[in-house]
């Protein structure tokens, strides 16, 4: 009775699988196969590498690991943790250089080392230049420049706004030298500047247009730490509390 009601007939037999009307494999229903952080992590930096942020995506990590959008997401949550994921440990892969005791030196020669790191890995000065994601392996960096203005005189705040400072000069020279090697990439595309500019402009632009013939050789000879100095000089000028004195260390006993 119950399966007349369902519309069954009592008397048919079940199809046999493969002929008309049998039911279709069961799929099994489970866990997604578990993918290797590692190799998420390896694609996710070589198309960083090769083709920066923009090229990045889920489906597109998921795709060259062999499987589906929606198994990678039981691994990484968004675009955003796969960047994370993929900058974590960056940092911790290079050595940490000597640094100079004097305070001053120290910021100076962290932020140099930040910076010749930072040339190696332009796919990391894409990725910080979202704003909010970083390895948390270089946050060391950050630390000793934002100690040793302290210990140059600057307050807690006063030091973390020249670390801002300090950085924002490194990000810019590397945005700019990345985009010239981009250019550079390119010999048949016509420059514009310093090119559009003449003697007739001297009038309006006195000081940048006699300069415009020149423009690539000072470009060629700009020295990046030396400018830097200047800046952390001029930061460090500002200070407002005293400047700590220099730890003593204890003199060994006399024979």
């Amino acid at each position: 009775m119950a399966a007349q009601a369902n519309g069954e007939d009592p008397g048919r037999p079940e199809p046999a699988p493969g002929e008309p009307g049998a039911a279709g494999p069961k799929r099994r229903v489970g866990r997604p196969r578990r993918i290797e952080p590692e190799a998420i992590v390896g694609v996710a930096r070589r198309i960083l590498q090769e083709e920066g942020v923009a090229a990045l995506s889920m489906r597109r990590v998921a795709k060259e690991v062999g499987a589906t959008p929606m198994a990678l997401y039981h691994h990484v949550r968004d675009k955003d943790e796969l960047l994370m994921l993929t900058l974590a440990g960056t940092a911790a892969t290079l050595p940490r250089p000597e640094l100079p005791a004097d305070p001053r030196d120290r910021l100076l020669a962290v932020t140099l080392h930040m910076r010749g790191i930072l040339l190696e890995l332009p796919w990391v000065v894409e990725v910080l230049s979202l704003g909010d994601l970083s390895d948390k392996g270089a946050m060391w960096m950050v630390d000793e420049i934002i100690g040793a203005g302290v210990a140059c005189g600057l307050s807690p705040v006063e030091a973390a706004h020249a670390y801002r400072t300090v950085w924002h000069c490194v990000y810019g020279d590397l945005a700019f030298r990345n985009a010239m090697s981009r250019r550079a990439a390119e010999p048949d595309r016509k420059r514009y500047f310093p090119d559009t500019l003449t003697d007739a402009d001297t009038a309006e632009l006195p000081h940048v247009a006699p300069l415009a013939s020149r423009w690539t050789e000072l470009r060629e000879a700009y020295d990046f730490a030396d400018q830097l100095g200047a800046v952390v000089d001029g930061l460090l000028a500002r200070a407002t509390a005293p400047r700590p004195p220099a730890p003593s260390h204890p003199q060994p006993d006399s024979p």
